[in-house]
């Protein structure tokens, strides 16, 4: 038998080796990520050394996408930061393949959750639930699950602790389990239940009737009204705060001209959220400082509507326009649109809904899924 395989004298030899471990470890901190890449391309022992994810977490937490929060936690745990650092920079440069997953003949309103392998996605009166192929961009052809419950057109659905609670154009807010077995359907509003959210034991709706309305999901009171709240207009989009106070806080800005709706929320912390809408902003809040003004905007390019937006929590907003099916990616330190596609072209859709992860973002268009994968090389 031969002796097993040594490394080459040059790497034995280097004085490099000879320095206390901690000290490499601080000499490689000072590198940006192209150094320490090409660092790693010297030899074999500098190539292990080199992908140690201590190395990498700086440079992941200013990347704008690789999967670390605000506060520099670490949200996706199990993958090598080296290769989310190396994904993020198909973000920025937007490299990515444009592939439909799914398409429709009839134009729909789709909205859409992503819960890890699996994609949930409202069609027509129905969701549906896929499976996603964790190491390509394929999604079975036929839905494992179908959520039925309503007469008219689910117009926006939440997955929230094993269930799923949908807001329909019948004006019903249904209630499922995952596990597939009908839990009950609320008579909830007049006119349609444009936009439902859900936490804990509570669920929220808002309705084209200018109402908003709370209602428990506790044993013995489940589908119970709690409070209802009259708007002036009505209800497109509706969130609850992380925070679950059960409060109505405050009314957010003044200087809205009208006609100015507002079509998606996300919260990124119980003091932070995002929103946009028909007059063609991304709007930044901190409640910490001020309900009166945003903290920072950014304009739609195109002047176009905004139906929906989605953060990572820390560096990056996805937003989806209402023409031409554009989403667009923003960094919150620049001012201006880092990258834009367009899916639709040159039919003209709106993007109706938007999910991401590390590595993937999903966009719902009125006859076609779509995903964007940000793994090429």
């Amino acid at each position: 038998m031969g002796r097993p395989s040594s490394p080459p004298q040059a790497e034995i030899r280097s004085p490099l080796w000879a320095l206390p471990e901690e000290l490499l470890l601080l000499i490689c901190s000072y590198l940006d990520a192209r150094a320490l890449g090409r660092l790693g391309q010297t030899c074999r022992r500098l190539f292990r050394f080199t992908c140690r994810d201590v190395l990498w977490r700086r440079l992941g937490r200013l990347c704008l996408n690789a999967g670390f929060s605000a506060l520099g936690a670490d949200l996706a745990l199990g993958v090598p930061v080296k290769e989310r650092v190396k994904v993020s920079q198909n973000w920025r440069l937007g490299r990515c393949r444009r592939i439909p997953l799914l398409r429709w003949k009839r134009n729909l309103m789709p909205w859409m959750q992503l819960d890890g392998d699996y994609l949930y996605l409202s069609q027509a009166e129905d969701i549906h639930l896929y499976w996603l192929h964790p190491k390509d961009t394929n999604l079975l052809w036929y839905p494992q699950t179908v959520f039925s419950g309503h007469r008219e057109d689910v117009c926006r659905f939440v997955v929230d602790n094993g269930h799923v609670i949908s807001g329909g154009g019948d004006g019903n807010i249904a209630f499922h389990k995952l596990n597939g077995s009908f839990s009950f359907k609320i008579l909830g509003h007049q006119q349609e239940v444009n936009c439902v959210d859900c936490q804990e034991s509570i669920i929220v709706s808002g309705s084209r009737d200018r109402t908003a309305k709370i209602w428990s999901l506790l044993s013995g009171r489940a589908g119970q009204c709690l409070h209802t709240i009259q708007t002036e207009d009505r209800v497109w989009s509706i969130a609850i705060s992380p925070l679950l106070s059960g409060q109505l806080i405050t009314c957010l800005g003044t200087d809205f001209h009208r006609g100015a709706g507002v079509l998606d929320v996300f919260y990124e912390t119980p003091s932070t959220l995002l929103s946009c809408g028909y007059d063609t902003y991304i709007r930044y809040w901190d409640l910490r400082t001020s309900t009166k003004e945003c903290v920072k905007k950014w304009e739609e390019p195109h002047d176009s509507a905004l139906y929906c937006i989605r953060s990572n929590g820390n560096h990056m907003i996805a937003s989806g326009s209402s023409y031409y099916g554009v989403v667009r990616l923003w960094d919150k330190r620049q001012t201006r649109c880092l990258q834009s596609f367009s899916l639709s072209s040159p039919i003209s859709s709106p993007v109706y809904c938007l999910r991401f992860s590390t590595t993937h973002l999903y966009a719902t268009l009125a006859s076609a899924l779509y995903v964007l994968d940000f793994t090429t090389s």
